[in-house]
């Protein structure tokens, strides 16, 4: 299919009044641009930002196409309920389709670790059960985007090499990052480092950062990996790949591996 006949991509980010998350957004779309030159992509913000979602679907009329890429991690309300929101005032002669969000993915678990090593994160190899990860992100009273959530730490810590990984989250749901902190000390973990599940800097990155008792680990903002799950996403949306399986639901999946050695 030639790249002017393709959907045009919407990454549809949450917005923020921190001036960054703009930035931040910028950068990650050029470098999606970068990676599938001719392809046309937008930007569309649910909050605070500009262009919102409906103008920017609005520019889009006229018997165009369109396939939104939540730049979320998780099903919770924004993906279930603002989108769709949006998407009703639509005018007939554009076709959306929304693809999944971002998370769980192996891509995903990619820039996590990447942004871990950046940050200086590495394993003590002279006490293998003094390291252990929180996993920060935004949180949602939706049950379906914790599990998406836990799945993600899950795969982190297979990615680490089963350092315990606990997530923790900046609103809504608990533990918080400093209570997931301290669940981690009281058993035996030393070295606790949080990883940043954000897109973006703002003030939910910035607070979770700052409860890190080591090391912090930046937003994923214009990871390289991030920008091809955007475009895998889109792909599997306009179905040039297979669906996305459905994330495992809390009871099928094995033993937390937050739980870590007792000592």
């Amino acid at each position: 299919m030639n790249a002017r006949t393709l959907p045009t991509l919407v990454a549809v980010a949450h917005g923020s009044p921190d001036p960054r998350a703009e930035r931040s957004t910028a950068a990650l779309l050029r470098l999606v641009r970068a990676l599938r030159p001719g392809l046309r992509v937008e930007p569309g913000f649910l909050e605070n930002d500009r262009p919102r979602l409906a103008d920017t679907l609005a520019g889009l009329c006229g018997g165009g196409r369109a396939v939104l890429v939540p730049l979320l991690f998780s099903r919770g309300y924004h993906v279930k309920h603002d989108i769709p929101g949006v998407l009703e005032n639509v005018r007939d002669d554009l076709t959306v389709s929304t693809a999944a969000c971002l998370g769980p993915h192996p891509l995903l678990v990619d820039a996590l670790h990447s942004r871990l090593i950046e940050a200086g994160w590495h394993r003590d190899l002279t006490d293998p059960h003094a390291d252990a990860v929180v996993l920060a992100a935004a949180g949602s009273l939706d049950p379906e985007s914790a599990a998406g959530t836990e799945y993600t730490a899950h795969m982190l810590a297979d990615r680490l090499g089963g350092v315990p990984v606990l997530p923790a989250y900046a609103s809504a749901s608990r533990p918080t990052v400093p209570e997931a902190v301290a669940a981690l000390r009281e058993r035996g973990h030393t070295r606790i480092a949080v990883a940043s599940c954000f897109t973006a800097p703002g003030l939910f990155a910035t607070r979770c950062a700052e409860a890190a008792p080591g090391v912090a680990a930046a937003p994923l903002s214009a990871h390289p990996a991030l920008a091809r799950l955007l475009l895998h996403r889109y792909d599997q949306a306009r179905g040039a790949i297979p669906a996305p399986a459905p994330t495992p639901l809390p009871a099928t999946r094995r033993p937390a591996l937050a739980a870590g050695p007792q000592r």
